[in-house]
C-alpha cells in the first residue's frame, strides 16, 4: 500500500505579490500610532531568509513523520510527530510559538483522531504543557473520554506523566510585544502582529497559524491532528474549530483525514472536516472533489477564509485554500516531496 503524510503550518494571506495589493493602505485603527509596523510583512512579503526558515521547519517535520511510516509505523504516530515537531519551533503558532491571551497567558488547543477505530482525543485552554498533541493522544488512549479542558486536563496530563515545560518556555519576545500593542482594546489577531485587527472593524488580510498533519499508512489507515495557541487577545476562553472533532480535525478510513486551518467560528459552523467525509461516503465524490466544494464554494459562501490538508485510503492527497496560500508539505512513498507556500 502507497503511504502519505501531509502537514501544513497555517494559512491566509501569503504572497509575494502582497506588496502590489496593499501599497498605500493604511490602518484603519486608532492604534495606528502603536501599530505602525502592521503592514510590514504584508506589503513586503517573506524575504529569502524567512522562506529558508520555514521551507526547513517544514521539512524537518515532514521527514520525521515520514520516516515513522516508512518503516512501516502507524498513522497516528507519524501524525503526532510531525505535529510535535511543528509544536517545538516559535516559528508556529502552536506549543512553544504560542500566542498571548487577553490576560497574558499561553493557551493552547490540540485534537487527534484514529480512521481505524474513529477513536479521538482533544484538549483546549491548556497551559505548560510541551506537546499538547501527546496529551491529546493520552486522552484519547487512557481518559475514557474524547474532550478535556483546562485545569481537569491539566490534572490528567499529570497523572500521566505528559511532560510539562515553565511559563519561561513560551515566552517568545515577538509574540509578547505583539500582545502589549493591543492588550488594552478589544481588539485580537489571528497569529502574527502583521495580520489585520480583528475586533471591531472589518479586516481581509490575515494568516492563520494552526498547525496540522494528516497520514495514510501501509495498512491503509488514516489519522488527522491538529495543534494551535489560538488568537492573540483572545478572551472569555474562546475556542476555535482545531481542537473541535468534527469541525477542525477528522479522520475515518472509510474516507480522509483532514486537518483544517482558517477563522475558527467558520469552520466550526461549517462542520468543515466532516462535510468532506460526507461528501465522499454518501455522494461518492473524490478527496480532491469533496474538499473543493466544502472549502472553496461552503466557506466562500459563509465568508469563511483558510484551508485544509487531506488525505485518503489509497494515499491520495490534497491541499486545499481560499485565501491567498498555505505553509504546506507532503511527502509519500512514490518518491515525490512538496514544499510550498504560495497558491502556486
Amino acid at each position: 500500500m502507497p503511504f502519505t503524510l501531509v502537514i501544513h503550518g497555517g494559512a491566509g494571506n501569503i504572497t509575494p505579490e502582497i506588496l502590489n495589493k496593499n501599497q498605500g493602505q493604511q490602518p484603519a485603527s486608532s492604534l495606528k500610532e502603536a501599530l505602525d509596523t502592521e503592514y510590514d510583512v504584508l506589503q513586503n512579503g517573506l524575504n529569502i531568509e524567512q522562506e529558508q526558515q520555514y521551507t526547513k521547519s517544514l521539512k524537518e517535520a515532514l521527514n520525521a513523520g515520514y520516516d515513522i511510516l516508512r518503516d512501516g509505523g502507524a498513522a497516528l504516530d507519524a501524525v503526532v510527530m510531525a505535529i510535535s515537531v511543528l509544536e517545538d519551533n516559535p516559528l508556529f503558532n502552536a506549543g512553544r510559538g504560542a500566542v498571548f491571551t487577553k490576560k497574558g497567558l499561553n493557551e493552547m488547543d490540540a485534537a487527534l483522531m484514529d480512521g481505524r477505530n474513529l477513536m479521538a482525543g482533544a484538549i483546549a485552554g491548556v497551559r505548560n504543557i510541551k506537546n499538547p498533541i501527546k496529551l491529546a493522544r493520552e486522552v484519547m488512549l487512557h481518559s475514557g473520554h474524547v474532550f478535556l479542558s483546562g485545569e481537569g486536563a491539566a490534572e490528567f496530563a499529570l497523572n500521566q506523566g505528559i511532560e510539562m515545560a515553565p511559563d519561561e518556555y513560551f515566552f517568545n519576545r515577538a509574540r509578547y510585544e505583539q500582545w502589549l500593542q493591543i492588550r488594552d482594546s478589544d481588539f485580537y489577531q489571528l497569529d502574527h502582529k502583521d495580520d489585520n485587527l480583528k475586533g471591531p472593524m472589518p479586516n481581509t488580510d490575515y494568516k492563520f497559524g494552526t498547525v496540522g498533519a494528516v497520514a495514510c499508512d501501509v495498512n491503509g489507515n488514516i489519522a488527522a491532528g491538529t495543534s494551535t495557541g489560538g488568537m492573540t487577545n483572545k478572551r472569555f476562553g474562546r475556542i476555535g474549530d482545531s481542537p473541535v472533532i468534527g469541525a477542525g480535525t477528522y479522520a475515518n478510513n472509510k474516507t480522509c483525514g483532514i486537518s483544517c486551518t482558517g477563522h475558527g467560528e467558520y469552520f466550526l459552523r461549517a462542520v468543515v472536516a466532516y462535510d468532506v467525509s460526507c461528501l465522499m461516503e454518501y455522494k461518492g465524490l473524490s478527496l480532491q472533489e469533496a474538499c473543493a466544494i466544502v472549502v472553496k464554494d461552503k466557506l466562500v459562501k459563509m465568508g469563511g477564509e483558510g484551508g485544509l490538508i487531506a488525505v485518503d485510503a489509497k494515499g491520495n492527497f490534497d491541499f486545499c485554500f481560499n485565501s491567498a496560500g498555505m505553509y504546506r508539505g507532503m511527502r509519500n512513498s512514490e518518491g515525490k516531496e512538496i514544499v510550498a507556500f504560495y497558491k502556486n
